[in-house]
């Protein structure tokens, strides 16, 4: 069977917009307790967030067959097997000193299985930025101190400031409430994020005109609304995904470069775009 008919025997791809949320996992990721003082909630951590980017493949280019990834010894050039494979840490180039799974199970720390929280804290007194990934706690057979928890970090707006340990890194994590449910907020570390004053760039700017100035401060007046988020949707990936139906159906595909932006002095694009705005 040739490569032409099989795509023609391909399902047509749904082009249909994305729903409000996604589906609800079946499985945790993690479970344990939370723990404040002597008081314990066992809890199951599950996945909330999700990627739904395009996700391409490689493929061998002359029969458009899958490229596959091997485990390869870079000494000897040959394939080894998963039992053959251990952590290393690498001390000096190429100098790297190795550990077995109970060596590095036997140093997890309390938070491998228990989420102590050490404060609580005003949940909007921590800046976006040191986000990282949100999960969903749910009761593991502890609905009624579950429901106690959310009801008092409901009430007094706070969230508690502890830890997980999540595969192999520890992280800061922010407990607090969403939509009636415990929320798990894994948060960066002060020296995984860079400050932007670092960018010596920064320190030459120079102030605005005023009569630029003016001009821009209008344009986000006039521009300014409530959030939603569903405005937004994945253009990319939705002109992907037409690009697929067009090759299953096996017509032309046309490559044509998108016309170039006229290049406008500031304060001509400035003007242009209040006009925009009012003719709207």
């Amino acid at each position: 069977m040739g490569l032409e008919q099989k795509e023609a025997e391909l399902p047509q791809i749904e082009l249909s917009t994305e729903k409000a949320s996604a589906p609800a996992p079946s499985r945790s990721i993690w479970s344990g307790s939370i723990t404040i003082g002597l008081v314990n909630v066992p809890v199951k951590l599950y996945s909330m967030v999700y990627d739904k980017g395009i996700a391409f493949h490689f493929l061998h280019k002359p029969d458009g067959q899958p490229v596959k990834y091997v485990k390869m010894c870079t000494k000897d050039d040959k394939i080894i097997p998963w039992n053959e494979i251990v952590r290393g840490y690498e001390v000096a180039k190429n100098e790297y000193i190795a550990f077995e799974k109970q060596e590095l199970d036997a140093i997890r720390p309390e938070s491998d299985k228990r989420i102590r929280i050490r404060k609580f804290v005003d949940y909007f007194a921590v800046d976006p930025i040191y986000f990282d990934r949100t999960y969903a706690l749910l009761p593991d057979k502890s609905e009624d101190v579950y429901s106690l928890l959310l009801n008092a970090l409901q009430r007094t707006n706070k969230a508690g400031a502890g830890r997980i340990t999540l595969r192999t890194k520890e992280y800061p994590v922010l407990l607090h409430t969403y939509k009636g449910a415990l929320i798990l907020t894994t948060l960066r570390y002060t020296y995984d994020v860079v400050d932007p004053q670092n960018f010596a760039v920064l320190h030459k700017l120079t102030e605005p005109q005023k009569t630029e100035l003016d001009l821009a401060i209008k344009i986000v007046s006039d521009l300014s609304g409530d959030f939603d988020l569903a405005e937004f949707q994945d253009t990319y990936k939705q002109r992907i995904l037409e690009l697929v139906n067009k090759k299953i159906k096996g017509e032309k595909i046309t490559v044509e470069k998108p016309p170039e932006t006229e290049a406008k002095g500031l304060m001509v694009a400035l003007r242009e775009t209040l006009k925009q705005l009012e003719q709207k």
